[in-house]
């Protein structure tokens, strides 16, 4: 029978023998090629490599037909927004009173408006307002959201109790009165007012989410652990924190979205957000309203596509919020 292998560096340390052994038992195992990696992963993952929650959210999202759908009808809003000539060869302004409030016909399946302009066309050149809007204002308040509400929940101190102070009187100012009283004394005719806006009322609900997180995060031990080390603040808060933290402000935030382009279509609708000549769904269906009886289609096409666009978005949202969530896996 031949004796175990005892490594050089292990004889005369230790408590003699008993040491000695336990460690040439160890590096005989290491040195076995039957042995099995210590976890395997799932299917499509090398073994022995764990994933990370992006990895999972990912491999979760993929599979998930709520996601597949909202995605590709979002992919597809976003092309037509930058290219409505794709799909829509017509001119949304080019009038023909002669046509006014006909019906579907040969060239033009949605009908004409109250001025004659082809229902279709200005439906698709719509979505290049809406998604602008929606896109502008949910990018601008995530930023600003995430920037002061990560440094408060960081920090702390009288920097995080302003800002909680100011949030609630944020959240105090309704947004449809606020939108009216807001804009109305705006004249200009471009998306900005509208996307300044938002974000201006948007922001205190993602800082209060990024403040949760970021609060949350500095308290678990690797971030204890790197502070130890003499890891400086920015370093904490840019690698150790912010990718663990930012999870929930991008579910808040897809969601959001979708909720942005209806605000626009509704302050539109009441004659505060976007105004002529700028083609919008809420101008449209503020206008088609009075003809609700007569010419049906002139509002339910428009009300269709925004109604399509703002549930795609939050279906999206809760399929993110379902991949990223852990307590719901």
């Amino acid at each position: 029978m031949s004796e175990p292998y005892v490594p050089k560096e292990a004889i005369g340390h230790g408590d003699g023998g008993t040491a000695a052994l336990a460690i040439g038992e160890a590096e005989s195992l290491e040195r076995r090629p039957s042995a099995a990696p210590p976890s395997a992963g799932p299917p499509g993952v090398p073994a022995g490599k764990p994933r990370s929650l992006w990895s999972d959210a990912w491999h979760d999202l993929r599979r998930n037909p709520v996601f597949v759908l909202s995605a590709l009808v979002i992919v597809f809003l976003v092309v037509i927004a930058i290219w409505p000539q794709l799909i829509a060869t017509g001119n949304p302004y080019r009038a023909d009173l002669a046509k006014a409030q006909q019906g579907s016909q040969p060239g033009h399946p949605f009908g004409f408006d109250t001025q004659g302009r082809d229902v279709y066309t200005r439906v698709v050149y719509g979505a290049r307002a809406s998604i602008t809007v929606g896109v502008c204002a949910t990018a601008g308040a995530a930023l600003l959201g995430s920037l002061l509400g990560g440094l408060a929940g960081f920090f702390g101190g009288w920097g995080d109790t302003l800002l909680s102070r100011l949030a609630d009187i944020f959240f105090g100012i309704p947004v449809i009165l606020g939108g009216l009283v807001f804009l109305s004394v705006v004249t200009s005719t471009t998306v900005w007012p509208v996307v300044g806006f938002i974000v201006l009322l948007g922001w205190p609900q993602v800082s209060r989410i990024a403040r949760g997180s970021v609060v949350t995060a500095k308290q678990n031990d690797y971030v204890q652990a790197a502070r130890a080390l003499g890891a400086s603040n920015r370093r904490l808060l840019l690698r150790h924190i912010a990718p663990n933290a930012v999870a929930p402000v991008i579910v808040v935030a897809t969601i959001a979205l979708g909720t942005y382009i209806a605000l626009e279509a509704t302050l539109s609708y009441l004659g505060a957000g976007l105004k002529p000549p700028t083609v919008s769904w809420g101008i449209d269906i503020s206008t088609a309203s009075t003809y609700i009886r007569s010419a049906p289609h002139m509002l339910l096409w428009p009300a269709g596509a925004l109604s399509i666009t703002v549930l795609a978005f939050i279906m999206l949202g809760d399929a993110v919020r379902d991949a990223l969530d852990p307590k719901l896996r």
